[in-house]
């Protein structure tokens, strides 16, 4: 069968580190989804919040624009928050 979680349990393997990096930034959730929206992806804050809390799966489109205004690379929103220090 089949399992389309993470090790952990998560639906995606970036949520631990899109939530640290924005806390680096001094952003709130509120303020990731508006900076997400001016560069173009249509997101609010309660995916994010789901996003961080890894319940919600994230698209390669969603990966692209979340790696450009947290200014990380794939490699880094894709690995462990200890490998992205």
């Amino acid at each position: 069968m089949f399992i389309n979680r993470s090790a952990d349990g998560n639906n995606n393997l970036c949520g631990a580190v899109v939530k640290k990096r924005r806390k680096e930034m001094g952003k709130s959730q509120r303020e990731l989804a508006d900076m997400l929206q001016v560069a173009g992806l249509d997101i609010d804050k309660n995916a994010i919040q789901r996003i961080e809390a890894g319940k919600r799966f994230v698209t390669d489109i969603e990966l692209m624009y979340l790696a450009k205004v947290l200014h990380l690379s794939y490699a880094q929103l894709m690995g462990s928050v200890t490998d992205s220090e």
